[in-house]
């Protein structure tokens, strides 16, 4: 089986909130996401997706997504998309770094994978494990009166794990974090994310003024050095997650004793393929993981599910359900929530039928 055809198509994401707000003042109300289409010799297709959070978040940005892909491509053609391994490693020698770049070709050779073998995903990657996944609910950054308000309503949709957005004013996080957490329930999780938005003094003031707390300290100030200095100072549980960006960073964090969960965000990561490598280091070391990625919608979805769902339970601390946050659909079949957890497709490759009538014509097609 040979790539026969690459196609990038382009989709805009609005929010069903209107707007999602992280540190610095960071504001995205619509969701710039690429749509990759592997095509083969033999008739099988694969689909993948990449949608960055922004241009000022991870070292990536949508255009750069498809022209990325466009300067790829080429290279692609002819080449057997279910040999993952050699695969990725062309696609390294040919474009060196850029990692968010090849995770939509990744994903998609996954998929034809999965259609070839006639299995889903997720047992390719070694699952399933449990019936269903653990998702969390990310509250964008508002008053803190405003963001704990929206504690029930979440919890009426079957949430039980919340990833506060903080990295502001501290303060105004300290505040935040008080208000949220006098709104959980038993069985409720609280992480106070602060997306690399505090220097290390501000940081080292909310951990001590909420220090009494059930919370765990995500990614509090932007270098590592600076995240393991807070470790260090608190004793809540604490989540690694922009400074986590390959095997290398992750061994070094373990070694550190820097963390007790990682982030793993697939397109960060170049894909499944390096998603799966960092996500089995992790369960041999005993590191619980969030399964998620920057950003998307059903087929990147559909990714996190069939990632998750392969993770051993113990491990898998939660995961995300982007589609669930938007206001269009772009695939059929991908997951969707149910009472606040979801479950990877049983068809083969990624389960998802992406809708052409919405994603129009390819802005990259090579050949």
């Amino acid at each position: 089986m040979k790539i026969s055809r690459i196609a990038a198509y382009r989709v805009d994401l609005p929010l069903h909130e209107g707007s999602y707000n992280w540190s610095g003042g960071k504001s995205v109300s619509v969701f710039d996401s690429t749509v990759v289409r592997v095509e083969t010799d033999e008739g099988l297709v694969g689909h993948g997706e990449v949608c960055p959070l922004g241009p000022a978040y991870l070292p990536s940005y949508a255009a750069g997504v498809r022209t990325g892909i466009a300067e790829l491509a080429p290279h692609l053609i002819g080449q057997d998309p279910t040999a993952l391994g050699p695969l990725n490693r062309l696609m390294e020698a040919r474009l060196k770094g850029h990692s968010y770049v090849k995770s939509g070709i990744d994903i998609a050779c996954w998929d034809i994978l999965g259609q070839a073998a006639g299995l889903p995903v997720c047992t390719l990657l070694g699952g399933p494990h449990g019936d269903s996944v653990d998702l969390y609910r990310a509250i964008s950054q508002e008053a803190p009166d405003r963001m704990a308000a929206k504690v029930a309503g979440y919890r009426a949709e079957g949430y039980h794990r919340f990833q506060l957005k903080v990295g502001g004013d501290p303060d105004t996080d300290i505040a935040r974090i008080h208000a949220v957490a006098a709104e959980l329930k038993p069985g409720d999780v609280l992480i106070a994310d602060a997306n690399t938005g505090w220097l290390p003094h501000q940081a080292m003031r909310v951990v001590r003024a909420v220090r009494n707390l059930d919370v765990y300290i995500e990614q509090p100030c932007l270098s590592y050095e600076e995240c393991l200095t807070i470790r260090r100072h608190t004793d809540h549980p604490f989540v690694l997650d922009e400074s986590v960006d390959s095997i290398h960073t992750l061994l070094r964090a373990q070694a550190d004793q820097a963390m007790d969960v990682v982030n793993i965000k697939i397109s960060k990561l170049g894909g499944l393929t390096a998603a799966r490598q960092v996500r089995d280091l992790c369960v041999a070391m005993g590191v619980a993981m969030t399964i998620e990625d920057s950003w998307g919608g059903d087929i990147a979805t559909a990714a996190i599910a069939h990632l998750a769902h392969s993770t051993p339970a113990p491990f898998r601390f939660t995961a995300t359900d982007f589609n669930s946050y938007v206001t269009v659909s772009i695939a059929e079949g991908a997951p969707r929530r149910e009472n606040g957890r979801m479950a990877a497709s049983t068809a083969p490759g990624l389960g998802v039928r992406p809708r052409f009538e919405l994603l129009g014509e390819p802005v990259v097609e090579v050949p």
